[in-house]
C-alpha cells in the first residue's frame, strides 16, 4: 500500500478514536499518582494496549509500574515512551497525562495501519520521570537493546521540535552536631543548621565563577525542631545542572567542597549522599527532528520560532538519547503557560489539551510510519547518531 494511503489511515483512525484517547488523559488527570506509585495509571494504559492486541510484559526492570507492550514481528524497533507520573500537590502539572495518551494513540494507529512485518512498535511505560528513575532503570535492565529509535511528545506553551535539556546530578548533605539549650547552655551545642546555612552561603559565592549554563538549586529538608534547642541534625538537598556531564561532575565536586568547608567551620560531622545515576543532557538528532517536522508540515501545523537553548530543564529522556536516536518534541496546550503549576495542569484537559493529545499521536505515528517504510531515512538518522 502506498505510504500516502497509510498516512491517511493513521489520521482517520486517531480521529475516529480521539474520544478514547482524550479520556485517558482526563482519567490520569482526575487520579494523579506520583512516581513509582502509578498503579492505576499503568494498569489503565497497559490494559488498553492489551485489549487492542499488544503483547504485554508488566512490572519490568524491577519497577512495579513499568511495562512493555509490543506489536509487529520484524523490522526496526520503534519505541514510543509513555510517562505517567504526577507531581505532589499539583497533579499533572508537567502534562504526563497528555504524554501517555498521545503515546497510546500513536501505537494504536500503527498497530492497525502498518503491516506486522514493517516494524516492531514498542510502547514503554516509563514511571517516575519526576524522580529521574524510570528510563534509567529500563536502560540498565536492557530494555532499549532491541530498540532502534525512540520518541515521545511533551506538552508546552509552544509547538517546538528541538528543545535542549541539561544534565543533572543530585546531592544530599546531612550535618550532625550536638543538641543543647539555645539560651541556657549555648556553649555546649554544635549547631548542625549552621553547617547547612554555610553550605548555602558557599554555593551562593560559588555562583559567580560558574559557566552560564550551570544551575545549582537546593532546599533545606531538616532545619531543627524548635528555636530553643540547638539542632543536632540538619540536612539539605541540591541539584546541579549543566549542558554536559563533565561540567556537572566538576561543579558537583565544588558544591561538595562547600559542604565540607561548612562542616569544618561549624564543627559538624558531614554525610554526603550523591546520586549514582545522573541524568544526561538530551542528544539532539537533527535528521530525526527534521523527519518529525515534516509530519507537522503534512498536518499543516506551524512550528514556533523559539530558541532551543532557553528555559531548559532535565529529564531521563536525556539518558535514552545517549543510547538510541531520540526525539522529544513539544505540543502546545496554551500560550504563556509554564510547567509545574496548577494552571498548566488544568490546561492538559482543556480543549487545547485534547487537541495536543491528537496532534502528538498523529505526528509520532506518521514519523514512525516513515521510519518503518524508508531505509534511507533510518540510515540517515543512525549515521548522525553514530557520528555525534
Amino acid at each position: 500500500m502506498p505510504v500516502s494511503l497509510l498516512k491517511k489511515g493513521v489520521i482517520t483512525l486517531i480521529d475516529q478514536r480521539g474520544d478514547e484517547l482524550t479520556a485517558i488523559a482526563e482519567e490520569l488527570y482526575n487520579f494523579p499518582e506520583t512516581g513509582l506509585l502509578e498503579y492505576r495509571a499503568a494498569a489503565l494504559l497497559a490494559d488498553f494496549l492489551e485489549k487492542d492486541g499488544f503483547l504485554l510484559d508488566r512490572g519490568i526492570a524491577g519497577l512495579a509500574t513499568a511495562f512493555r507492550a509490543v506489536c509487529g514481528t520484524q523490522g526496526p524497533g520503534i519505541a514510543i515512551l509513555a510517562e505517567m507520573d504526577a507531581l505532589p500537590g499539583v497533579g499533572h502539572a508537567c502534562g504526563h497525562n497528555i504524554i501517555a495518551a498521545a503515546a497510546i494513540g500513536a501505537a494504536l494507529a500503527l498497530h492497525h495501519v502498518l503491516p506486522p512485518d514493517a516494524a516492531r512498535v514498542i510502547v514503554l511505560g516509563t514511571p517516575a520521570e519526576e524522580l529521574g528513575i524510570g528510563k534509567v532503570e529500563l536502560i540498565k535492565a536492557g530494555f532499549f537493546q532491541d530498540i532502534d529509535f525512540a520518541m515521545m511528545v511533551h506538552p508546552s506553551s509552544k509547538r517546538q521540535v528541538i528543545k535542549g535539556y541539561l544534565g543533572l546530578a543530585k546531592i544530599r548533605f546531612a550535618f550532625f552536631g550536638r543538641a543543647a539549650h539555645a539560651a541556657a547552655y549555648p556553649e555546649e551545642g554544635i549547631n548542625a543548621l549552621d553547617g547547612v546555612i554555610q553550605t548555602f552561603n558557599g554555593v551562593n559565592a560559588l555562583r559567580q565563577q560558574l559557566r552560564e549554563d550551570v544551575r545549582i538549586h537546593g532546599i533545606i529538608t531538616d532545619g531543627g525542631v524548635v528555636p530553643n534547642i540547638i539542632p543536632e541534625k540538619a540536612a539539605c538537598y541540591f541539584y546541579v545542572r549543566a549542558d554536559d556531564l563533565a561540567e556537572v561532575a566538576r561543579v558537583r565536586e565544588r558544591v561538595i567542597a562547600c559542604a565540607e568547608g561548612a562542616a569544618r567551620a561549624s564543627g559538624c560531622r558531614l554525610e554526603v549522599t550523591a546520586d549514582g545515576s545522573p541524568l544526561a543532557p538530551l542528544k539532539i538528532n537533527r535528521a530525526f527532528c527534521d523527519l518529525y517536522s515534516a509530519q507537522l508540515a503534512y498536518l499543516e501545523l506551524t512550528e514556533a520560532k523559539a530558541p532551543a537553548d532557553k528555559n531548559k530543564g532535565s529529564s531521563d529522556i536525556g539518558n535514552v538519547s545517549q543510547v538510541v536516536p531520540t526525539i522529544h518534541p513539544h505540543v502546545p496546550i496554551g500560550a504563556g503557560l509554564h510547567i509545574h503549576g496548577a494552571e498548566f495542569a488544568r490546561a492538559t484537559v482543556s480543549m487545547m489539551g485534547k487537541m495536543a493529545v491528537l496532534e502528538g499521536a498523529k505526528a509520532m505515528a506518521l514519523t514512525a510510519l516513515d521510519l518503518a517504510t524508508s531505509s534511507e531515512l533510518r540510515e540517515r538518522i543512525a549515521d548522525e547518531f553514530s557520528r555525534t
